[in-house]
């Protein structure tokens, strides 16, 4: 890509065979910068654990789970690079586990916001996008029909929820499968509510893949659609 160092993907353990699907979490970065993403980051770190919680329930189920890693730290607009390292994660998933793949996109701030850019892509089941980081003019008509949970603290002080809850109102008016919660309690990091989070997580890819039913408090809010189902405290 460019002469710079490939994106990669990292699996979680342990690891699946891929072919009840593929969970691909994508942490975040920052609107710029061009140093490498290897090495040690708390956006990487923070992630670890969802792919972990993830791999635990479904590698028995043949869900294979990986963590992708950015070729760069920043956004970088308009050259949007964690868009282009998800887009080359689907083609790697594709060419590994054939074109009828069923993908399921976890993304936490940056990579959040890179999850939705990619969430019209005709693999992905799913996108839960945790904390995103959203533009003022985000596109959202290509996530027609599209599964998505959203969560957002409310002591949240790097990304915007009235952002989110105004990008979930756009979504829903093309979905009916939308749902939204406030995490109550917890920030951007989601380290008070951990186990909250990875729980509502695991359980929605799970879901998405068609392994499970979703759990009652999502499938409530999808059914409640907006406004009340947008804005759910999650318990």
């Amino acid at each position: 890509m460019d002469g710079v160092t490939l994106p990669r993907l990292e699996p979680s353990t342990p690891h699946g065979d891929g072919h009840a699907g593929v969970v691909l979490v994508l942490h975040g970065g920052r609107p710029d910068g061009h140093d490498a993403a290897g090495g040690f980051l708390l956006s990487h770190v923070r992630m670890v654990p969802f792919g972990q919680a993830i791999a635990r329930a479904g590698a028995r189920r043949g869900v294979e789970t990986a963590l992708l890693r950015y070729r760069v730290r920043g956004w970088n607009a308009p050259d949007l690079d964690p868009v282009v390292d998800a887009r080359w994660a689907l083609d790697d998933v594709r060419r590994r586990h054939g074109d009828d793949v069923r993908i399921v996109l976890v993304g936490h701030s940056m990579g959040a916001r890179a999850a939705l850019r990619v969430g019209g892509d005709e693999n992905v089941v799913g996108v839960a996008a945790l904390a995103p980081w959203l533009g003022p003019d985000e596109p959202w008509r290509h996530l027609a029909g599209q599964t998505l949970l959203i969560a957002h603290g409310d002591r949240e002080r790097m990304t915007d929820p009235r952002a989110s809850l105004a990008f979930a109102r756009q979504v829903s008016s093309i979905s009916d499968r939308v749902a939204r919660f406030d995490v109550h309690g917890d920030g951007h990091a989601m380290l008070r509510r951990a186990r909250d989070w990875h729980r509502v997580t695991t359980r929605f890819s799970l879901a998405a893949l068609g392994l499970e039913p979703f759990e009652p408090a999502v499938a409530n809010a999808m059914a409640a659609g907006s406004p009340r189902g947008l804005s759910v405290p999650l318990s």
